[in-house]
């Protein structure tokens, strides 16, 4: 069973290139497009990482990893941060990595492969 990925991401564009190459890499994939439907979507599909941007509509990814992170049943889903935000990586405590954008597609799939197999 392939593990599956939780893409978070308000730029439709990216997100469908991101769950094509991830899906072509053999990885299962969900999608949200910002912190709130990130949430929902988190506790329906249990994902086994999430690809994070920062700076999205209504709930930042910052905000959706703080409250990701009070969950005992998904703090420990570990979280690439993929933004173009400056400071991206002091925006979360402790994501497994962090990418700006646009994303090294061969270092990401590295990333995710030591995340998660």
């Amino acid at each position: 069973m392939p593990k599956k990925i939780l893409v978070v991401d308000d730029e439709p564009h990216l997100v469908k290139y991101m769950t094509a190459f991830l899906e072509d890499s053999g990885y299962e994939t969900c999608s949200a497009s910002n912190g709130e439907e990130a949430l929902e979507v988190l506790k329906r599909e249990n994902p086994d990482l999430v690809t994070l941007d920062l700076q999205m509509p209504n709930e930042t990814g910052t905000r959706f990893y703080r409250n990701k992170t009070k969950n005992k049943l998904y703090k420990d889903i570990p979280v690439i941060v993929v933004s173009g935000l400056p400071g991206r990586h002091l925006a979360v405590s402790q994501p497994f990595a962090v990418f700006e954008k646009p994303v090294d597609r061969d270092a990401l799939l590295e990333a995710i492969k030591k995340a998660i197999g």
